[in-house]
């Protein structure tokens, strides 16, 4: 029963539970929690937001997750022990009452191996899984006074649909498409034509390097691997040729190395195999064969924060996720990190993604540390930046590289790598899968001593077309290949003062693409301000340490506070 929904921003906090009607003289614990609240509100804007005004809002749904949280659930995988959250926002109505047991989020699959919780009262771990309300944010009302809105600002405004313009509900999106601009919806990029340039071919829209690491989704953490590699799951970084002198390998499946003995490119590499539901329930059976059936597939637009499972969801005989949750389109646009630990000042790093049977590589030298970026297959223009970077003889380095928007990016230690030439490239045809996106991403030693941990890859958001609004098919795996085969575009033409704006999270977001032919823009008018800062998640009841938790009611959740980029 989770279907997309419109995001409408409450001023005021979504309700808790209604009380059972003893202690009627005594505040309820919601009525305690919106007092504290209410005085951290009063002191930022006091404090901090002085010199303009800004005004506080509660998320209640999830069209902007995971960059901002509706009412949900947080949840620790009872398999892997990755941390995720489930939307609950169908747990209330659109006043915050709660609707009732039948629409209680009972299940939500982990996004690293992809093992469906039961989040229950009666949940065989024996955990609470309570809803927290969603983020509390900060919005500058006069920002757009002085300054006009920019593509990829996270935007409040009011609904264009409403009838009355005093009763019109606020809306946050992000912001797409400009004044005078045409905004094609392809392949799940976003592609930007001038109105007043009829004849000129639309460009890709891209995000600066501090929007694109904002907006990564997760696709796997190879940190949670070891505990389902010992419930017999194949691992899913492994050398490429395991047999050969000098190949990679682990003690732990965690940590990675290569001494530099091997020939040639040696090669560890990726590969995405997903348990299914099915699967996973047959070796909770025992039946421990089944983990040699599972195949590599293609990344998809899967994200776990859609997962919610409901009684209405749940098929009588396999309550298994829904199965438009688990992600129906392809994902080429992907990035690694990891932390490297040189050995030696011989050899070369190589890193590597994938797409559509292109190779997208950065190559980095231990001698020197020099960076080199090429792209594999033909119709390539001369392509070959380079730069100088940190990474030069014996030493630890945080390493970032992205292939997202039809540009390549690294980052070492935190700080993106500035190239002598672009690193950005054209249209080369490769907005389809093929058997090369099962391993999309590689690293390689070519006569490094070298350590790999905490590899992590992740994926660019993927906005899904009007056309492809309708997710409730359950597609065979190979139609995955014939949905993007077909696939068509979205253009949406803007006039003076009139902005497009989709949410982050494309497959429950009710926005421009769906409000219909007469109203998909926001007018100029509607414009509330721009979201600042997210002030206050849900706070924690407990501080959390390594040995203990110590009771603290309404301790705040710092992890989450951060500027809305």
């Amino acid at each position: 029963m989770s279907k997309r929904k419109s995001l409408p921003l409450s001023p005021q906090p979504v309700p808790e539970a209604p009380s059972d009607g003893l202690h009627h003289h005594l505040p309820s614990s919601a009525a305690v929690r919106e007092a504290v609240e209410s005085i951290v509100i009063a002191l930022i804007l006091a404090f901090l937001f002085r010199t303009f005004e800004a005004e506080a809002f509660v998320i209640p749904t999830g069209s902007m997750a995971p960059t901002l949280m509706g009412r949900h659930k947080d949840v620790v995988c009872p398999q892997c022990g990755c941390p995720y959250q489930v939307s609950a926002s169908d747990e209330v109505d659109l006043n915050g009452n709660l609707k009732g047991q039948t629409y209680q989020v009972e299940a939500g699959t982990c996004p690293m191996c992809r093992y469906t919780a039961d989040l229950g009262p009666h949940n065989p771990q024996h955990q609470s899984y309570p809803s927290y309300n969603g983020d509390r944010i900060l919005v500058g009302k006069f920002v757009y006074q002085f300054s006009d809105p920019e593509r990829w600002d996270v935007i409040v405004f009011k609904f264009p649909g409403d009838e009355h313009t005093d009763s019109r509900t606020n809306f946050i999106k992000r912001l797409i498409g400009l004044p005078g601009e045409t905004v094609r919806i392809q392949h799940g990029n976003i592609w930007i034509r001038p109105n007043q340039e009829n004849e000129a071919e639309f460009s890709i829209a891209r995000k600066s390097p501090e929007k694109l690491l904002a907006v990564l989704q997760p696709v796997f953490d190879n940190d949670c691997m070891p505990p389902i590699a010992e419930r017999g799951w194949p691992v899913r970084w492994r050398p490429e040729s395991p047999s050969t002198a000098g190949a990679w390998t682990s003690d732990d499946k965690k940590t990675f190395r290569a001494d530099g003995s091997a020939d040639g490119e040696n090669w560890l590499r990726y590969q995405h195999l997903i348990p299914s539901y099915g699967q996973w329930k047959a070796l909770e059976r025992g039946e421990e064969s089944i983990t040699r059936e599972v195949e590599p597939q293609w990344i998809t637009d899967f994200t776990a924060y859609n997962t919610g499972r409901e009684p209405g969801d749940r098929h009588p005989l396999f309550p298994m996720p829904p199965p438009d949750s688990l992600g129906l389109f392809w994902v080429g646009d992907l990035a690694l990190s990891c932390t490297v630990d040189l050995e030696s000042d011989k050899g070369q790093l190589v890193f590597e993604l994938r797409k559509g049977g292109r190779r997208f590589q950065c190559h980095i030298e231990a001698a020197t540390g020099k960076a080199t970026l090429s792209v594999s297959g033909p119709g390539m223009e001369p392509f070959q930046p380079s730069a100088l970077t940190n990474v030069r003889g014996p030493g630890q380095h945080e390493i970032r590289f992205s292939n997202c928007d039809n540009e390549l990016l690294l980052w070492v230690d935190g700080s993106v790598v500035s190239f002598d030439a672009s690193t950005r490239y054209g249209d080369l045809g490769n907005t389809l899968p093929d058997a090369t996106d099962k391993k999309p991403v590689g690293v390689a030693s070519v006569g490094a001593a070298v350590q790999i941990s905490h590899l992590a890859i992740f994926r660019d958001l993927y906005y899904i077309t009007n056309m492809q609004s309708d997710r409730r098919a359950s597609p065979a795996p190979n139609e995955l290949f014939l949905r993007h085969r077909a696939e068509g575009y979205s253009d949406f033409m803007l006039a003076d003062d009139q902005f497009f704006v989709l949410g982050d999270n494309s497959a429950r977001s009710k926005d421009g693409r769906l409000w219909g032919s007469d109203n998909y823009w926001v007018g100029r008018e509607l414009l509330i301000g721009k979201a600042l800062f997210i002030y206050w998640p849900h706070s924690w009841d407990k501080i959390r340490t390594p040995w203990f938790d110590i009771p603290f009611p309404y301790f705040p959740n710092f992890a989450r506070m951060r500027l809305v980029r």
